[in-house]
C-alpha cells in the first residue's frame, strides 16, 4: 500500500502565508473556546484545506491540525516530532494579517 507524504511545516507555512498576503482564498469556519477562556481553536478553510489555529489573546498561538485537500493529515504533534509549528515560519507582518482575519468582523 503506497502512503501519501506527510504535510510538512513548511508546506502549512506557505498556505497560511500565500493566505496572509491574500493570494488564496481564507474562510473563517468557526471559533470554539477551549477550557482556558482566553483561548479559542478558529476552524479555517484555505482553498480546500482545513486549520485548526489556537488563538492565545487573540495571538496565533500554534496550528493543532491540517487536513490538506488531497486528504492527507498532520498535527501539532507530528511537527513537534520535527522541531517546529508551522506557524513559526511567518514573519510578524504575516502573523498580524492572519489575525486580523480571524476577527469576525475583520476588512482587510
Amino acid at each position: 500500500m503506497n502512503n501519501p507524504m506527510p504535510i510538512n511545516a513548511r508546506e502549512v507555512y506557505q498556505l497560511l502565508k500565500d493566505a496572509a498576503i491574500g493570494s488564496r482564498d481564507w474562510r473563517l469556519i468557526k471559533r470554539e473556546p477551549q477550557s482556558d477562556s482566553s483561548q479559542q481553536l478558529a476552524t479555517v478553510e484555505i482553498d480546500s484545506w482545513q486549520l485548526k489555529l489556537l488563538v492565545d489573546a487573540g495571538h496565533l498561538a500554534h496550528c493543532q491540525h491540517c487536513t490538506a485537500a488531497d486528504g492527507r493529515h498532520a498535527s501539532l504533534e507530528s511537527w513537534q516530532r520535527r522541531g517546529t509549528d508551522p506557524l513559526e515560519f511567518l514573519s510578524v507582518w504575516e502573523r498580524t494579517q492572519l489575525e486580523r482575519l480571524l476577527t469576525p468582523d475583520s476588512t482587510l
